[in-house]
């Protein structure tokens, strides 16, 4: 049977560790970071790692399958595989298309600000950042460098155009010379960075007492209702991790090899994933429990922690500006992964649907990209004022994408592949070339039992809890 390769001339990976390499670096960004650890912290420390990984091994390992599976057996984009796996479904590849065209813009415009603190780190003004004040425009009150950084229009755009930029170098390329080679090198690098650092952060002296309270599960007002939370947490931060319902694995699938497992290689990505989450823990959970005194409300979600808690935290360090810089570094490479697989899809479609080249595809994804994302520049500029159901410009877009389109595509899937063409459809393609499908029957009850179960919790649970 052909690869495809030879089906498509948007081109392919050359090896399966090129395609697990580039998907690990899809899963492994901001999320794994920051959101993970949070997380952890937050839901019972113990409790919450053997929940998400009970979900990884399962309910991640289902979707993920199924995603790739599908680009793969299509060898097309989201838009045009949903349609050929079946007509009546075919509106998912359009939301399977929008999702990472959202999610792009706003992306590099994070990225934008993890570059300027990777900048400063590196020039060895780390110190500047932990300590500088400012007196906020608006009122007399106090305000950090992270809040003065956002406020203004000037720097966040350039170091926005600049990460644009830096990611559509992989996109133009191409993928077995582009996204392949540069996964092949930034993930290995970034494996031995957030080793190193968390091996630098469990030596510092009071890291044990954060240790614990990242690893041992904490049953201290652990009622049912917060379980209920922390599972339905545990499943949404499986879209953060392993990049589902983004139409990413889906693309990336497409480029596969049809000699290489299927089932092994999903087995990979989530490990090597996991793996990178919970080392990200390891770094920030007693870092921060140790600056803090041992209080867990310094492990707040957002920007906060990553941009203004731990630069207090490093500068609080033995060798703290070395370690910033590399956690920044650290930090660059995984939300460069993650954005390139993000432009990779949405070019991808633009190349299939518009019969484009890849070179013009690339450019107008990039104005695209530059359009949106300075939309939620100017959020935190000139347009503070604006607010889109109460929500900043940002923030509209994380919550529609995350909260709302991801658990319907996710949802729906689980409907087109449970009931409507039946597991054998993603059966018949994970057994090409294997003498059995292990996890046959844990796959089969997952797609159409668990998994639609947990998408309608991702998608009830912000309008009825605050988690």
């Amino acid at each position: 049977m052909k690869n495809n390769k030879n089906i498509s001339d948007r081109g392919g990976f050359g090896s399966k560790l090129g395609f697990i390499l580039a998907a690990a670096g899809s899963a492994v960004g901001l999320g794994n970071i920051w959101r993970f650890p949070y997380l952890a912290a937050k839901y019972g420390g113990g409790i919450f790692l053997l929940v998400y990984i009970i979900f990884a091994v399962t309910f991640g390992f289902t979707l993920m399958l199924t995603e790739i599976a599908i680009g793969r057996r299509t060898g097309k984009s989201v838009i045009g595989a949903y349609k050929a796996v079946d007509k009546r479904f075919s509106f998912l590849g359009v939301l399977a298309a929008v999702i990472p065209a959202l999610i792009l813009p706003y992306y590099c415009v994070i990225g934008g600000w993890v570059l300027k603190y990777m900048a400063v780190y590196v020039t060895n003004r780390g110190e500047s950042v932990a300590a500088a004040e400012y007196i906020s425009a608006d009122s007399d009150a106090k305000i950090s460098f992270f809040e003065h950084f956002i406020g203004q229009l000037g720097q966040p755009t350039i170091f926005f155009i600049i990460f644009v930029l830096l990611t559509s170098i992989a996109v133009f390329i191409g993928v077995e010379k582009g996204i392949e080679m540069i996964s092949k090198f930034l993930m290995p690098v970034l494996l031995l960075l957030i080793v190193g650092i968390s091996i630098y952060t469990l030596s510092l002296k009071g890291a044990g007492e954060g240790l614990k309270y990242y690893l041992l599960p904490n049953f201290e007002g652990f009622t049912f209702s917060k379980f209920l939370r922390t599972i339905a947490a545990a499943c949404g931060q499986l879209f953060y991790s392993m990049s589902i319902a983004m139409g990413i694995m889906v693309t990336y699938g497409s480029y596969m090899r049809k000699e290489d497992s299927l089932e092994s290689s999903v087995r990979q990505i989530e490990i090597f994933d996991t793996a990178v989450a919970f080392l990200a823990g390891l770094i920030i959970v007693p870092a921060v429990f140790i600056f803090s005194g041992g209080d867990s409300s310094a492990l707040n979600a957002g920007p906060g922690l990553m941009f203004i808690t731990l630069p207090k935290v490093f500068s609080s360090m033995p060798a703290g500006g070395v370690i910033g810089a590399a956690f920044f570094i650290l930090v660059a490479l995984a939300a460069l992964t993650s954005s390139i697989s993000l432009m990779e899809t949405v070019v991808a479609v633009v190349m299939e649907k518009f019969n484009l080249s890849r070179t013009k595809s690339c450019c107008v994804v990039i104005v695209l990209t530059l359009v949106l994302g300075m939309l939620s520049v100017l959020g935190y500029s000139e347009w503070t004022d604006v607010k889109i159901f109460g929500m900043q410009i940002l923030d509209f877009f994380d919550f529609s994408t995350n909260n709302l389109m991801m658990p319907v595509l996710a949802f729906l899937t689980c409907i087109l592949i449970g009931y409507s063409v039946k597991t054998k459809y993603i059966e018949e393609e994970v057994m090409l070339g294997e003498k059995r499908f292990r996890s046959k029957l844990l796959y089969s009850v997952m797609i159409k039992f668990v998994c639609p179960v947990c998408m309608l919790m991702i998608l009830i649970t912000p309008f009825v809890t605050d988690i």
